[in-house]
């Protein structure tokens, strides 16, 4: 099993429920999105999932989103 976190801007319990139809669109993945931490992390668990599909899929439903990796380099190198 594969796992990628991403850092968003879902906040709320409402937003949340915006990106669902969206994310159970993709077939055999587990997600959940922790809006208690400032980053606000989705995390995406399944064997064949892309990090450029979750990216998409989540901007179509209205949101940001970016690997977290990324995120910590740039506050590691900025």
């Amino acid at each position: 099993m594969k796992t990628l976190k991403f850092k968003t801007n879902i906040n709320c319990s409402g937003c949340v429920a915006k990106v669902t139809p969206f994310l159970e669109k993709l077939q055999g993945i587990k997600w959940s999105v922790n809006t208690e931490t400032p980053d606000k992390i989705l995390e995406v668990t399944g064997e064949n999932i892309s990090e450029d599909a979750i990216i998409e899929i989540v901007k179509r439903a209205g949101f940001k989103i970016e690997p977290l990796q990324n995120s910590f380099f740039k506050k590691l190198f900025s």
